[in-house]
């Protein structure tokens, strides 16, 4: 029952079954607890019709109470200061963080104030920095207002002005990306790439079957998949088949088969996604050194010999012309 409670005043309207799902029971059981909370004086009203559901009565609040020890300490583990930072949101997050502290009971505060002190999330990769892109509070807010944006955008191939409706926002690897709809189309643009943006006061219909999750997994999946088109027929090492697993990005880890069988020296055939060209391909697989052998297609493994002998004459040409810059040196005789 105060799942329930919760639930309501989280997210206004809940019909019963969606109730049900959060709670993980029957919707009879629903509907009985429901009967309960009326019952107790909890103003919990049902609006009839196809969009109708339950809902609290509009000002009632239920107290902050009964968090468990994890439920008190994930919610302080969720308070991300860079990212709430970047979105204009950190004293707010450090107020709400404050008085969540004051509403627990004595005996969990210390031990939610350790996962702050003890966890700490840095987004971005390896070897990377946190963009900051200029126009992020201003997408922010449209998102939150659910208003227009009117953007001039540089995109891979050229400039772009769009006028569309921000659904959405995703830190991604220390980027920030967002789903702006135009028309009845959604697209995926990085905040970093924006060169110039204006809120407009214009509001739009949010689509109802729009989830943000699901959205940016399938558009995650596809944008993979279009990196990745073709496939290389490798013959790797026992030590390349590990270099092979240490070194793809997942998509491609997932997708790469290797046969199990090996041949007389332990080399083993590998299907491997690869980029939609042979430069690309190519860039890919010589990560892997001399343990990695391309067999098809043919164009690629054209340009793996074409490179690789590239790369040894420039080498030893410049072994060569620093041989001659350099002086013999005198030797002492006794």
């Amino acid at each position: 029952m105060l799942s329930i409670l919760t639930t309501l005043q989280a997210r206004g309207q809940v019909t019963a079954p969606e109730l049900a799902e959060a709670c993980e029971v029957s919707v009879r059981t629903i509907y009985r607890d429901i009967d309960a909370l009326a019952a107790s004086g909890v103003p919990v009203y049902a609006d009839r019709g196809a969009e109708g559901g339950y809902r609290l009565l509009d000002g009632y609040r239920v107290r902050l109470n009964g968090l468990s020890q994890s439920e008190a300490e994930t919610l302080f583990l969720a308070g991300l200061p860079g990212p709430a930072a970047a979105l204009g949101l950190d004293a707010a997050m450090i107020a709400a963080q404050n008085k969540l502290m004051a509403a627990l009971p004595v005996h969990l505060r210390r031990d939610a104030s350790r996962m702050q002190e003890r966890f700490h999330l840095d987004a971005p990769g390896w070897f990377g920095e946190a963009e900051e892109p200029k126009h992020l509070r201003t997408i922010a807010g449209a998102v939150l207002r659910g208003t227009l944006i009117k953007i001039r955008y540089q995109s891979w191939r050229a400039e772009k002005r769009r006028r569309l409706a921000p659904l959405g926002l995703v830190l991604k690897g220390g980027s920030w990306y967002f789903a702006g709809q135009v028309d009845a189309s959604v697209r995926t643009y990085r905040v970093a790439r924006v060169l110039d943006c204006t809120a407009l006061d214009d509001g739009f219909d949010r689509p109802a079957d729009f989830d943000l999750a699901a959205y940016w997994q399938a558009a995650t999946l596809r944008l993979e998949a279009e990196m990745h088109p073709n496939v290389a027929i490798v013959r790797l090492s026992p030590f390349g088949v590990k270099l092979l697993d240490a070194l793809s990005q997942p998509y491609i880890k997932a997708r790469t088969e290797i046969e199990e069988a090996s041949d007389a020296d332990g080399w083993r055939i590998a299907r491997v996604p690869v980029g939609k060209t042979s430069w690309h391909a190519a860039a890919e697989l010589l990560r892997l050194g001399p343990e990695a052998e391309v067999l098809e297609p043919a164009d690629l493994r054209d340009k793996m010999a074409e490179l690789t002998q590239g790369m040894a004459a420039r080498y030893r040409a410049a072994r060569k012309t620093q041989g001659r810059r350099i002086s013999p040196q005198p030797t002492k005789h006794s």
